[in-house]
C-alpha cells in the first residue's frame, strides 16, 4: 500500500511508547487515526497532541486482553471513518518479575498471555473480517520483539514467539486467499518507552508478593532498564513501520545489526545444540556489574 494519505489506521497501546510513534508517522503521511489504550489520562494527551497536528483522531478506550472490548473498538472505528485500512495490534507488557519461568504465578501467566497475545488474537477477529469485507487495499502490524526471535525472556518471549508464529500464519492464509491484505510483524530491538513500568497499567487483583530478587536477577533489572532507556527513538520505529507497510515488507527488524542473534538461534535448532543466546554485536550479556 504506497499511499497512505487519507486512509485509515487504528493503534491498539497508542498512548505511549512504539505505539505513539507509529500513530505520530502516520499522521505525518496525511492518514486518520484511531488511538486505543487502556491508559486514560495518556491517551487523552496522546490524542489532543495529534489533533494539533492537525490529524483526524479518535480516542477509545480500550483493554485488548478483553474480546468484548475490541469490538466495541472496531465498531468505533468502522463508525467514525467507515473503513480501516491499517491494523497495528501494538498493546503490550513486559510482565512479571525477572523469575525463573517455574515460579512465575498464574497471575503472570494470565495477565501476559492476555494483553501480548490474546490481544493480537482479539485484534484479528475482530477487525480482519471487515478490513476483508472492504475488497481494499490494507496492512495488519503485528508488534512482536527480537524476543520472539531469539532464545530466552520468560513469558514475555513466549507471547512473542507466538505473535510471530501468529502472523507467519496470518500471512499465508491471507496470500492463499488472494486477499488484498498484507502483514507485517515488528521485531524491535531496545526501544525508549515505558514498557518497563507496564505494572502500572496491570489490574487490580490479589498477589503473590514476589519478595526480594535475586542479586544477578537485580543486576539483569537494572540493566535492560538501562539499556531501554538509552534505546530508539519511538519516532524512528514508526519510520521503519510506514516504509515496511509501502513496501509490504512481512518482518520488520529495527535493529538490523541483530541479526546475528537470529542466525545463531538457527543454527542452535539446525545443528541439534542447547537454545543458548549471544549478545548483540558490541554488547555483552551477562551485564558485568556497573554496566
Amino acid at each position: 500500500m504506497k499511499d497512505l494519505r487519507d486512509r485509515v489506521a487504528v493503534v491498539t497501546g497508542g498512548a505511549s511508547g512504539i505505539g505513539k510513534g507509529m500513530a505520530a508517522r502516520f499522521a505525518a503521511a496525511g492518514m486518520k487515526l484511531v488511538l486505543a489504550d487502556v491508559e486514560g489520562p495518556a491517551l487523552a494527551a496522546a490524542v489532543a497532541e495529534l489533533r494539533r497536528s492537525g490529524a483526524p483522531v479518535l480516542g477509545a478506550l480500550c483493554d485488548v486482553s478483553k474480546p468484548a472490548s475490541v469490538e466495541s473498538l472496531a465498531q468505533q472505528a468502522f463508525d467514525e471513518f467507515g473503513a480501516v485500512h491499517v491494523l497495528c495490534n501494538n498493546a503490550g507488557v513486559a510482565g512479571g518479575m525477572p523469575k525463573p519461568i517455574w515460579e512465575q504465578s498464574l497471575e503472570d501467566w494470565s495477565w501476559v498471555m492476555g494483553v501480548n497475545l490474546m490481544g493480537v488474537v482479539h485484534g484479528l477477529r475482530s477487525f480482519v473480517p471487515r478490513m476483508l469485507r472492504q475488497g481494499a487495499e490494507g496492512h495488519v502490524v503485528n508488534t512482536a520483539s527480537m524476543a520472539g526471535l531469539i532464545p530466552g525472556a520468560g513469558i514475555y518471549g513466549v507471547t512473542k514467539h507466538a505473535v510471530v508464529a501468529l502472523s507467519e500464519s496470518l500471512s499465508n492464509e491471507l496470500l492463499l486467499q488472494g486477499a488484498k491484505l498484507k502483514v507485517s510483524v515488528l521485531c524491535p530491538g531496545w526501544v525508549n518507552t515505558r514498557i518497563i513500568e507496564s505494572e502500572r497499567n496491570r489490574p487490580e487483583a490479589p498477589r503473590e508478593d514476589p519478595g526480594p530478587l535475586a542479586p544477578q536477577l537485580e543486576l539483569a533489572r537494572r540493566a535492560v532498564a538501562q539499556l531501554i532507556a538509552g534505546g530508539l527513538d519511538p519516532l524512528e520505529v514508526g519510520d521503519v513501520v510506514v516504509e515496511a507497510i509501502r513496501a509490504e515488507r512481512f518482518y520488520v527488524l529495527t535493529h538490523p545489526a541483530w541479526k546475528n542473534m537470529i542466525e545463531n538461534r538457527m543454527q542452535n535448532i539446525l545443528e541439534g545444540r542447547a537454545p543458548v543466546g549471544v549478545p548483540p554485536p558490541g554488547a555483552s550479556w551477562p551485564p558485568a556489574a556497573g554496566e
